[in-house]
């Protein structure tokens, strides 16, 4: 037993005034708490208690004790009930990396509640269309979709979103709304500008997957430029429906080809280091997050 556990049963013998009692109280048997005392009297090379056939009665030196030992439990317990004030105890930075339509559609609307919520807390929130493993430089938290490279890191999964090739209901009156996937190479369609998986525009045909290879008119660093060409009445675009879903409910972009959708959505990820314990700046965000996407799911 640890010297922990040894000053507990001084403790409860005190409270009790019989080893029996205390043991029966606390559900160990009598001879422990003889012998966890016995061990402490020994470890302090004094005794403790005067033991009588039905009570038992601190020395001088066991009062001396009692005093020290008080102060020992009273502040574990002072540091425990800081896990109970949580909320307004949360402090320091928290770094964030995550795609800039995720940032601004998904975070940004809630991130001021989120602040004063914690008001110890400052958010450094850095944005990026691809997964960045920036942990080794202090980053807290990444959130990312898609599939992510092999590593040690915790990848814990808050939703998942469809992508949807949609165009404003303008672009459509003017140009005319595809009916076959092929229909897509004579449209005006626009894509990122990087290699990405999500410029891929595969379709369902006959029972088969099939890629369109659409020839963009524009590429883009970033969905948001897209989101604002199609809303500008530009063209046909392929984006995430965490991004664009607000757009769709209100009718400001229209779902096309959906009878050749692949039934197949995208994870969404937030991800931090292999730690047993979490800071708890980072286990209040990934609260708030997950309680602000159940709130307001984006489908």
């Amino acid at each position: 037993m640890d010297n922990f556990s040894q000053m507990q049963a001084f403790l409860w013998a005190h409270e009790h005034g019989n080893f029996s009692v205390a043991a029966r109280a606390n559900g160990l048997t009598p001879s422990t708490i003889s012998k966890l005392i016995s061990r402490l009297e020994n470890r302090l090379h004094v005794r403790l208690f005067q033991r009588g056939s039905r009570s038992l009665t601190l020395t001088e030196e066991g009062a001396a004790y009692l005093v020290s030992a008080r102060k020992v439990m009273d502040a574990m317990a002072e540091a425990d009930s800081l896990a109970e004030a949580f909320p307004t105890r949360v402090s320091g930075a928290l770094r964030i990396h995550t795609m800039t339509t995720f940032a601004k559609h998904q975070i940004v609307p809630w991130l001021a509640e989120f602040l004063a919520t914690y008001p110890g807390l400052t958010v450094d929130l850095q944005v990026g269309a691809q997964y960045v493993d920036h942990f080794d430089q202090g980053l807290d938290i990444a959130i990312h979709s898609g599939v992510l490279p092999d590593s040690s890191r915790i990848a814990r999964k808050i939703g998942e979103s469809a992508w949807i090739i949609c165009a404003s209901p303008d672009y459509l009156a003017r140009k005319g709304t595809p009916e076959h996937p092929e229909d897509l190479l004579n449209h005006d369609c626009f894509n990122f500008g990087f290699n990405s998986v999500w410029n891929n525009w595969e379709f369902m045909i006959d029972g088969e997957k099939v890629m369109i290879a659409t020839k963009p008119k524009a590429v883009f660093a970033q969905g948001d430029l897209q989101r604002d060409i199609a809303l500008g009445g530009g063209g046909i675009v392929k984006l995430a429906q965490f991004h664009i879903g607000a757009d769709i409910k209100e009718g400001k972009l229209v779902p096309l080809l959906q009878d050749f959708d692949i039934p197949a959505k995208e994870p969404i990820y937030l991800i931090y280091t292999n730690r047993k314990h979490l800071s708890p700046r980072i286990q209040v965000f990934r609260d708030f997050l997950e309680q602000k996407l159940k709130a307001s799911p984006w489908d």
